[in-house]
Order: C-alpha cells, then sequence, then structure tokens
C-alpha cells in the first residue's frame, strides 16, 4: 500500500498566485483541474448531495427526500459528477429488484468533513449574515431579490 503525502494545508492569508511546491494544482489558475471538482462540491446541489450521505450508503430516491427541492435530473447529474470525481460510490447490488446505493468514497468522507465544518461555521454566523443581508437589502431597494448592483 503506497502512502499519498500529506496535502498542503492553505493558510487564511496564503497567495495562492505563485505557488509552485502546489505543482499543477493552483485553484486560481483557469486552468487548474481541480476548478471542475471544485464547481461540482460546491454547486448549487453538490454540497448537499455530499452531507446527505454523511450517515452511509443511500439509494437514489432517499437521497432525494433528505435534499429538500433537489429534482430527478438534478440529482443524477450531481451524482454523475461526484461519481468521476471520486467523491461518491455508486453501487448497485445483484439480485431481483436491482437496486444502487451511493456510499462516500474515502476522499469523499474526507470532503464531507471539511463540508460539514464549513457549515457549522455557517450556523454558527447566521446572527450577521442575517444582519448584513438586512442592511444590504435595505440600502439598495431590490436587492432582496438577487439583484447583486
Amino acid at each position: 500500500m503506497t502512502t499519498r503525502p500529506a496535502p498542503h494545508v492553505l493558510s487564511e492569508f496564503e497567495d495562492l498566485s505563485d505557488r509552485p511546491d502546489l505543482g499543477e494544482f493552483q485553484v486560481l489558475a483557469e486552468d487548474c483541474p481541480s476548478r471542475p471538482v471544485l464547481d461540482h462540491v460546491t454547486g448549487r446541489w453538490g454540497t448537499l448531495i455530499v452531507l446527505s450521505l454523511h450517515d452511509g450508503p443511500r439509494r437514489f430516491s432517499e437521497i432525494r427526500r433528505a435534499v429538500g427541492g433537489i429534482n430527478d435530473k438534478a440529482l443524477a447529474q450531481g451524482l454523475r459528477h461526484l461519481e468521476r470525481d471520486g467523491l461518491v460510490l455508486r453501487e448497485p447490488s445483484e439480485g431481483f429488484p436491482s437496486r444502487v446505493e451511493y456510499r462516500l468514497t474515502e476522499v469523499g468522507a474526507g470532503m464531507e468533513a471539511r463540508l460539514r465544518e464549513m457549515v457549522s461555521y455557517l450556523y454558527a454566523n447566521m446572527g450577521e449574515v442575517l444582519q448584513a443581508q438586512a442592511g444590504y437589502d435595505a440600502a439598495r431597494p431590490g436587492a432582496a431579490e438577487g439583484a447583486v448592483s
């Protein structure tokens, strides 16, 4: 079994634009191969799909019920992206009727833990977020509809 070197952990104020030791993976660079993965994980549904698999394998319908508001097309697309990226494993079972379950890979579980930390941080700071939104909306009529000027 080969061991991978420990991943580089970015410091809070680190400039990512000039880090040759990070090799080809510089997320701020336009052609960085990590950017599509970041998009899949942090897009509209990716984070929620990953978080829904926290407690173990789930069937498609279970994920759909867990992630409020997602439709079948968005869920199927999100799962395909996450499977291709190596974060989710699709496991068909033998027998009749056929069943398919999705579970996090080791990399996916690591990503899920970090996403859970981010969500916890958001929850802890929602008072400030809501206050900032209210102040912004009060100063800019129409901003609440999502129009950022």
